[in-house]
């Protein structure tokens, strides 16, 4: 069982709206600390905190929902509650109940954001500063290294279809899996950004402003591409090779997102920094997770709860704690 609070959370000018999910039960611990908790971020495109599409706030983007709702991060927020961990998961910018245009957010701030999210779980008097994880998908796999490599008192992370190389790459290998199977192509908002891929990568790579995405209704979608250059030249293996945590990375064998090698990669440079990551494929699943069972998802939170061990916590945090 679980509990939740709606959360409003200042990111620089915005404010993010959240869900803070806190076990029911109270903390189990013998130091009398509050719950463990994980910051959840999620994939690529416009998603709603729950961890699917934003067909609400791009209805004319999204085809109708006809997969598992009400996603991947939901899931796992009441799977985290069940082992006693609480967890925040929040709309990115220009989507849900947040401010903002999803379009035009670039990638660094997107980071400062999760950022922003970890310094509000902390102000919370029922978490347990000692004890934090964070789980990235997609998108928020480069997102959540970025913030550990910074913030040493983040002890677990948990990657879920996480790519290694350049977005440029990723994005191509992609959109080829993609026109083979044409998964995800019916909503417009992927069927266009695949068409007109390369084009978004040259003008990217030549530091233009914007690209016009012309939805096949007419409607035009003008991505911001300061976000795209950053992220091609913010590689997840660069950003792995500066970290030393307990990490677990799982892939969906059918993910058209980011190939499941990209996990294979990610865990020989995770490896050859001094970490001893695991990695699970989840045979027959896509990127999302779907097909997964909720038994599955239940043993995903069990494993990044049992990795939430307390660690020493730099002075401000100290501070932190020390005033409840």
């Amino acid at each position: 069982m679980a509990r939740s609070e709606e959360l409003s959370i200042t990111a620089g000018q915005a404010s993010l709206a959240g869900t803070l999910t806190l076990p029911d039960a109270p903390p189990v611990d013998d130091a009398g600390r509050g719950y463990p908790n994980v910051l959840l971020l999620g994939s690529w495109m416009p998603r709603h905190r729950e961890g699917a599409w934003d067909r609400a706030g791009h209805p004319t983007w999204f085809a109708p929902a006809a997969g598992r709702e009400p996603g991947l991060l939901a899931r796992l927020a009441a799977a985290l509650a069940d082992w006693g961990v609480a967890s925040l998961r929040c709309d990115p910018r220009g989507c849900g109940a947040s401010d903002g245009a999803w379009e035009s957010v670039p990638l660094f701030t997107k980071i400062d954001d999760a950022r922003d999210m970890l310094a509000a779980m902390r102000s919370h008097g029922q978490l347990d500063l000692r004890r934090t994880g964070l789980l990235g998908h997609g998108e928020g796999a480069v997102i959540a290294l970025s913030v550990a490599i910074g913030d040493p008192a983040v002890g677990a992370l948990t990657l879920i279809g996480p790519p290694a190389r350049s977005w440029r790459d990723v994005l191509r290998r992609g959109v080829a899996a993609r026109s083979r199977g044409g998964t995800d192509r019916e909503h417009p908002i992927v069927a266009t950004l695949d068409r007109w891929s390369e084009d978004v990568i040259e003008r990217a790579q030549r530091r233009e402003d914007f690209f016009d995405l012309r939805l096949p209704g007419g409607e035009v979608v003008r991505l911001g591409l300061a976000g795209v250059e950053q992220a091609i030249h913010t590689p997840a293996l660069a950003l792995a090779s500066m970290l030393h945590r307990s990490i677990s990375l799982v892939h969906g064998q059918a993910d058209v997102w980011a190939d499941p090698d990209e996990s294979d990669l990610l865990a020989s440079v995770l490896a050859k920094s001094g970490n001893r990551p695991s990695r699970r494929v989840v045979q027959s699943a896509g990127h999302d997770l779907d097909e997964a069972s909720d038994a599955l998802i239940g043993e995903l939170a069990d494993d990044l709860a049992a990795r939430l061990q307390p660690r020493d916590l730099p002075p401000v945090l100290v501070a932190l704690e020390g005033m409840g």
